[in-house]
């Protein structure tokens, strides 16, 4: 059989556990089936395999379907998605002042569950979209101008880097960048080429803290230390380690912390946070002017953007009960376990080349790799079409090829999958 009639079976049989097992269900259950998936219980130092498919199984994702790109786009578990459907529902069959009041309520719920998540206070955070416009508050809120200095790290998320590019040839101060090296070099060394960056025009030291290119684990606690004995700011990029470490910004103490409820946190979309330490209020502006702000804080200024979507943003703190219940060390632990079992099935197969460093001090739970010489578009069209995995394709000359994140709902079994399927793949062509 040529591999046309492989891939549309393929497609045939993906749509078929999907109408069993995916989005039709999610639509045919009801809200008390939905519930069932609330039992959640601790993992526990010596939570087994048998624990995770027990929270794999309170997903609506069929089964068969391995999702290994937590670091673009993570499902919701059930409950998420019925407190989600829950609040919206009842604010379209009463959308009144009144009844949205209880909206806006959860939003300051969800306000209290990140401070207490990140450790740090409700009035220190701002409740946004994505990580990408936090990142754009900061950049657009300071008051930078011609003779100061911003310095970045040069793999940076676009949203961290192509925007302060923007600015600066709008605004007029400068930008000084740090280079990657790759494979990660090690916390000193990062370190130390940040300290010799800086100068006495810094003003802004901006950098991620765990990279969507590869994984790289840069420290964060001591960047925002040298920031601030430079009287520099930091803004710290946490959309690859917000919902996925064990964050303590109360450790870290950054000034600007940012993050996105869809990925890590299996939140639902278009929720995200900016944390401005209360050291820096008053060093930032509104970006936005408009109704309805937050309650507390420096929400009251930072967070009128008119009418909100609330009800996914109680979903939101939904997202962070289940973490929390969970445990954070704990999905920070599987997380990393599966990525350090993906990175070394992979550097077994010849002619794969693993981008990110094996060291789990240096890494966190991304890997990329290049897949031999296949094509990268092609192998991930295959892996998704045939084998029912989704993953990031990275192609360019910057360290391309495919991108796995696995998380906490991943079993070990996606692992052996997904190995098993590059292995084939390098070995007899696509």
């Amino acid at each position: 059989m040529d591999r046309k009639h492989l891939v549309d079976r393929s497609r045939r049989e993906f749509a078929r556990l999907f109408a069993l097992g995916g989005s039709a269900a999610l639509f045919t259950s009801s809200p008390a089936a939905w519930r069932n998936a609330r039992q959640v219980r601790p993992a526990g130092p010596s939570a087994d395999e048998r624990y995770w498919a027990e929270g794999r199984a309170g997903f609506v994702m069929p089964d068969g379907f391995a999702c290994l790109n937590a670091a673009n786009l993570c499902p919701s578990p059930a409950r998420v998605l019925e407190a989600y459907f829950e609040s919206t529902r009842s604010v379209d069959r009463d959308p009144s002042p009144q009844n949205r009041q209880k909206t806006r309520s959860g939003r300051e719920a969800t306000r209290r569950a990140l401070a207490t998540y990140l450790r740090v206070t409700p009035e220190e955070i701002v409740i946004t979209r994505n990580t990408s416009e936090s990142n754009n508050f900061v950049s657009s809120g300071l008051d930078l101008e011609p003779g100061d200095e911003v310095l970045i790290f040069s793999d940076n998320h676009p949203s961290n880097h192509a925007a302060w590019r923007q600015k600066a040839e709008r605004f007029g101060f400068t930008i000084r960048t740090v280079d990657q090296v790759n494979p990660h070099p090690g916390a000193d060394y990062y370190l130390e080429a940040f300290t010799r960056q800086m100068t006495a025009r810094t003003r802004v030291v901006a950098f991620t803290h765990v990279t969507a290119s590869v994984g790289d684990l840069l420290p964060a606690r001591e960047l925002c230390a040298m920031a601030r004995d430079h009287g520099a700011l930091s803004l710290v990029d946490g959309a690859q380690s917000f919902g996925v470490l064990d964050v303590d910004l109360a450790a870290i103490q950054p000034d600007f912390y940012t993050g996105s409820a869809h990925t890590w946190p299996c939140g639902p979309k278009e929720c995200g946070i900016l944390f401005i330490n209360r050291r820096v209020h008053d060093r930032i502006k509104p970006t936005i002017v408009s109704l309805y702000p937050g309650e507390v804080g420096i929400s009251r200024t930072m967070e009128a953007f008119g009418q909100r979507d609330e009800p996914a943003i109680e979903g939101f703190g939904d997202a962070l009960a289940l973490q929390t219940t969970i445990g954070r060390q704990a999905i920070e632990r599987r997380a990393k376990l599966l990525a350090q079992a993906l990175s070394q099935g992979l550097t077994r197969i010849d002619g794969v080349r693993v981008w990110t460093h094996a060291d789990s001090a240096r890494s966190a739970a991304v890997v990329s790799f290049q897949p031999a010489s296949l094509d990268v578009r092609k192998l991930h069209q295959a892996l998704y079409e045939i084998d029912h995995i989704t993953c990031a394709a990275r192609p360019g000359s910057d360290r391309g090829g495919l991108r796995f994140s696995p998380h906490f709902y991943n079993l070990e079994t996606d692992i052996q999958r997904a190995v098993d399927a590059v292995r084939k793949y390098v070995s007899r062509g696509l």
